[in-house]
């Protein structure tokens, strides 16, 4: 089939769903209404509550969740075909995953700008607050342990000719350029009242002269970043990754993360535009299988396809982002709907486009059989982030630009996905240390300061600490995906409790939350029963934990929604909606 051809009419889908579908949402489910006053005008502070321009917002929110995950997960699960891959970054994000970001940000923005942990005390009770924070504090140090240890090795460069497509040493001086850019603009725009539209092209220009520059040799050579004895390495990039995030973290969100992440999500629209470009005019043909169940080594393609995938079409972690930095800055209650559900049709785009990429963008069925042949020939950090630069790199093609010079430029997309989320992470991270204070009385650690410390030491011990001779996070690494579609399950289950208990209807996130929790614990139950077999003890205790957790915080649910047939309130927000 004719890979142009399926991309349009995706995009046409992705339009319908924004139009009619959210449309829906906001009016006849969660009645969103201009009147009411937002936290970001309520409680604005000038560090974390900001009432903020819903462009801009929109900006800081699409380059918060999309993070490397809606670019590894495709490019793992077309193992199974390209049309199970694509069907579920489509409609799984349409009516679910977007449902979910869209939800939670109201809830949040209605609860005081709080987190989906704290606004799930309010609906469900004072013990679901704490079994979400165990599982978010444990999620989120977790992946941006990961994210740490991957920038530090993109960053680093290659040992040997063999490796040079999956380091990029290239991408520093754009990277931490954008960042410095950023900050000046910022200042100029909050303390000068300048332009925030002259500014960004300014700063976006100043940036694609940054990437330009950077990709020279002469230049690399210069720095000495490609000179494996004089760069920093992994772990030194990933000190420097580790202090630059707790700066993020405690710095106002005008002084970096908004502009930043403005910054960030025009390069990434220029990226998209570029490679959806590049698709219509080559119009390649799908050159992997349709449909392939039989894969070896490889898991069941069902529940496991939506567990692979995960962020490109549902995500826990964004329920921590929509209720917690973006909610803090959503000037108006309607921006809510563009912000949060536009932003995860944004991310789902560049989940399509890695499906794309992993399965038009090879140069023939034999090469993608080579790629793909079997489950432990994916598992790599190399071979995922590879698979999809080169293959987004082919598209490039298309528009005149020459292979090598496509796939620097997808490379530094790649790394500004993952630095926006981890600069992001830490700061919900903190809020969450901060909430986890507040509830156990330790008010020490409700200095910004103090609880950023906690936020990075956390994500520190899954980038360093060692376990059998592998990082912490990267042995862990296989709970991710369940435990994220598990608290986007949990997120929904808040969510449809509390349209219920106000008469509002709640199968529009009901059918999805069910969905979600059933496939994921049906997928960590098998995976518990593999890591028993395989004696991976570390892994089955962490996993057996976390689905204890889980079913400890259904039960709790259902006691709730037990009380509320009976003619007992559940716990209420203080906005009604």
């Amino acid at each position: 089939m004719n890979a142009g051809i399926a991309a349009f009419l995706c995009l046409v889908i992705y339009a319908l769903g924004y139009l009619i579908y959210s449309s829906f949402l906001a009016r006849s489910v969660f009645s969103l209404d201009d009147s009411r006053v937002t936290p970001a005008h309520n409680y604005t502070d000038g560090v974390d509550f900001v009432p903020t321009n819903k462009w801009v917002l929109f900006g800081h929110h699409y380059a918060s969740i999309a993070g490397l995950a809606p670019m590894l997960g495709p490019a793992v699960a077309v193992i199974w075909g390209w049309l199970p891959a694509l069907v579920w970054v489509v409609f799984g994000a349409l009516l679910i995953g977007c449902v979910h970001d869209f939800s939670a940000l109201v809830l949040s923005i209605r609860g005081k700008g709080q987190s989906i942990g704290a606004v799930a005390e309010q609906i469900i009770g004072p013990r679901a607050k704490t079994l979400m924070h165990i599982i978010i504090f444990f999620l989120v140090a977790l992946a941006m342990g990961v994210f740490v240890y991957v920038i530090a090795f993109l960053f680093s460069p290659a040992p040997n000719e063999f490796q040079r497509d999956i380091h990029f040493p290239q991408a520093v001086i754009p990277s931490f350029g954008l960042m410095a850019i950023a900050v000046v603009i910022g200042f100029l725009v909050y303390k000068m009242n300048a332009s925030w539209v002259k500014l960004a092209a300014l700063g976006f220009s100043l940036t694609l002269v940054l990437i330009y520059f950077a990709q020279q040799d002469p230049v690399l050579s210069a720095t000495g970043l490609n000179d494996i004895n004089k760069a920093p390495g992994i772990k030194g990039w990933s000190m420097i990754l580790l202090g630059y995030a707790f700066l993020a973290s405690v710095l106002p969100v005008w002084m970096l993360l908004q502009p930043r992440d403005l910054l960030n999500s025009l390069l990434l629209y220029l990226g998209l535009t570029g490679l959806y470009l590049g698709i219509f005019v080559m119009q390649p043909e799908f050159v992997a299988p349709m449909i392939r169940t039989k894969v070896e080594g490889a898991p069941g393609i069902f529940p496991f396809v939506f567990i692979v995938i995960a962020c490109g079409a549902a995500s826990g972690f964004h329920s921590l982002v929509s209720s917690g930095t973006t909610s803090k800055q959503l000037n108006k209650e309607s921006d809510a709907r563009m912000v949060g559900y536009g932003g995860m049709i944004g991310e789902s785009l560049l989940g399509l486009i890695a499906v794309f990429a992993t399965t038009a963008g090879v140069m023939s069925h034999e090469k993608w059989m080579t790629i793909y042949a079997n489950w432990g020939s994916v598992q790599g950090l190399g071979a995922k982030v590879g698979v999809f630069i080169n293959g987004a790199s082919t598209f490039l093609t298309g528009l005149g630009i020459d292979r090598h010079t496509g796939a620097s430029f997808i490379s530094i997309i790649v790394v500004s996905y993952a630095l926006t989320s981890l600069d992001s992470a830490t700061r919900l991270l903190r809020y969450n240390v901060e909430e986890i204070a507040k509830h156990w009385s330790i008010p020490l650690l409700n200095n910004r300061y103090l609880s950023s410390i906690v936020a990075v030491a956390a994500i520190g011990f899954f980038a360093f600490y060692e376990v059998d001779g592998k990082a912490a996070g990267l042995l862990l690494w296989g709970l991710f995906g369940t435990t994220n579609q598990l608290l986007a399950g949990l997120a929904l289950l808040t969510v449809t409790l509390y349209l219920l208990q106000r008469g509002k209807p709640w199968v529009y996130t009901g059918i999805p939350m069910f969905f979600l929790l059933s496939q994921t614990l049906i997928a960590m139950s098998i995976n518990l029963m593999g890591f028993y077999q395989g004696s991976k003890w570390t892994l089955f205790v962490v996993g057996l934990i976390l689905l204890i957790l889980a079913i400890w915080l259904v039960i709790e649910a259902v006691l709730c929604f037990i009380r509320y047939l009976h003619g007992s309130n559940c716990k209420q927000l203080d906005m009604e909606l």
